[in-house]
């Protein structure tokens, strides 16, 4: 941290802990502060912006914002490309009402940061917890010339403030947290840079139309835009409102009833950076209702382990992450018969004989967003219905992040590993799962209208059905 700005960054809700210095360079005298903008895809609660521009300002120097569209980011599809687009759109106009300038580049992320990183004083990046991300990271801070200082803005609590170790579930993880949110919820109040940096001439791919743009790119082609969920701070913030004020004293009791809209639609803009938790978490706490507790437990305690789990564990993506007990009794249950068996096509199809899986692969796929509740029995049935326990986490995180908005993500990783054990304890032996939790259509009955949910599904498919207007 600039030892100028640690006081601002505190009264501007900037915790020193959320900045880490990623190389040991110096700050340069150069032309302008880069941020380069990656998982914060927002302006608003966004620590890594905020700091950029106090550091901006003690130098005396305008800021750019970069961001990096790389066209072949692994498993990402027309419908995820679209909905970050959206958001860039929206970012793009409100950068310029505060004097700064977005420069998209149709490259890698970090070559298009260490491209703009030559005439940068210093560069700010925001953080990601995924391989890829870190890799970016550790490259552009290698490879340049300037200090490149990382500021964590997707969490609440720094991640590396939460726990020094992979947490073996929520009740370990939870007490830390608690101990530590009065520090990190704070408002983050927005700065203005001193210098305008909009008559900078860069060179940038043009965002500022989204259904242009999208046709413009090489991208996989294979899934399309969700018609229900459109991208950006405001459709999140329009989210949100909604949730507070009519869903959210109800959450504790209804949020896992798919037949019932109760949920608040956070987890698609949280993955892009399009909303900060820290807003969102101010907010529900300000509403003083009876929901909060429920909610918060979710937003905070459940999301920022799966955060911890893809920080601590380098296999967060594969079976190798599952915890040892659960492999072995997997294991110990291969060669049990399964009631049915089916291909990686048909589970992709929805062409199961369960009807309620059926409808929750089906609202994947149409809507790019599954109900929370039905995304653990989707998962389960999956290992059921596959010949090993490895096949069936393959498939499971293939379907994600093909479909899910908020695929390819700390927290999606995170629920299909859930199914297979991890954060969970051992219950009695069954067939098949050993003693790895199941669920069954006969408990998803006994919870709620799970024929309503059926018919549910089967009216989104009717409105997607349609042609747009």
């Amino acid at each position: 941290m600039l030892p100028e700005v640690r006081a601002l960054c505190e009264k501007n809700g900037i915790q020193p802990e959320r900045i880490k210095s990623l190389n040991d360079k110096k700050v340069k005298k150069a032309r302008y502060v880069l941020y380069w903008m990656q998982a914060s895809q927002r302006t608003r609660f966004n620590h890594a912006l905020e700091y950029a521009v106090l550091a901006a300002n003690n130098l005396g120097l305008p800021v750019i914002v970069v961001f990096g569209l790389s066209e072949d980011y692994p498993e990402a599809n027309e419908r995820h490309y679209y909905f970050m687009l959206e958001g860039l759109e929206e970012v793009e106009k409100s950068l310029k009402e505060r004097g700064m300038k977005l420069v998209v580049r149709r490259q890698s992320p970090y070559l298009a940061a260490l491209e703009l990183a030559r005439e940068a004083a210093l560069v700010i990046v925001d953080r990601g917890y995924l391989r890829i991300q870190r890799y970016w990271r550790e490259q552009v801070a290698r490879q340049t010339s300037s200090l490149v200082a990382q500021v964590e803005s997707d969490v609440v609590v720094p991640v590396e403030s939460a726990s020094a170790k992979e947490e073996y579930s929520a009740a370990t993880l939870r007490p830390k947290l608690q101990r530590m949110l009065g520090r990190y919820l704070k408002q983050v109040p927005e700065s203005f840079p001193c210098q305008d940096s909009l008559s900078i001439d860069l060179e940038s791919f043009d965002v500022s139309d989204a259904q242009d743009a999208i046709t413009r790119l090489n991208i996989d082609r294979a899934v399309g835009k969700s018609r229900f969920f459109r991208g950006g701070a405001t459709e999140a913030c329009n989210h949100l409102e909604e949730f507070v004020e009519t869903k959210l004293d109800a959450y504790g009791e209804l949020r896992n009833d798919p037949t019932c809209d109760c949920l608040s639609n956070m987890s698609p803009y949280l993955h892009f950076g399009q909303i900060s938790p820290v807003e969102i978490a101010l907010k529900v706490l300000d509403s003083g209702s009876p929901g909060a507790g429920a909610y918060l437990e979710e937003l905070i305690v459940r999301r920022e382990l799966a955060m911890n789990y893809a920080f601590h564990n380098q296999a967060y993506d594969s079976f190798e992450a599952v915890p040892d007990w659960a492999k072995e009794t997997l294991a110990g249950h291969r060669s049990d018969k399964r009631p049915f068996m089916y291909s990686l096509e048909e589970l992709e199809s929805a062409l199961t004989c369960d009807a309620y899986w059926n409808a929750s692969q089906e609202q994947m796929r149409i809507t790019g967003k599954m109900h929370s509740y039905m995304r653990m029995y989707w998962g389960k049935k999956i290992i059921e219905w596959s010949a090993s326990a490895e096949e069936a986490f393959n498939r499971a995180v293939y379907l994600n992040n093909k479909y899910e908005i908020d695929g390819r993500d700390p927290n999606g990783f995170a629920g299909v590993v859930w199914c297979f054990g991890k954060h969970d304890r051992a219950w009695g032996e069954k067939p098949v799962f050993g003693k790895v939790r199941s669920m069954t259509s006969g408990g998803l009955r006994r919870k709620f209208d799970a024929d309503k949910y059926v018919r549910t599904v089967e009216r989104l498919g009717e409105l997607d059905a349609k042609p747009e207007s």
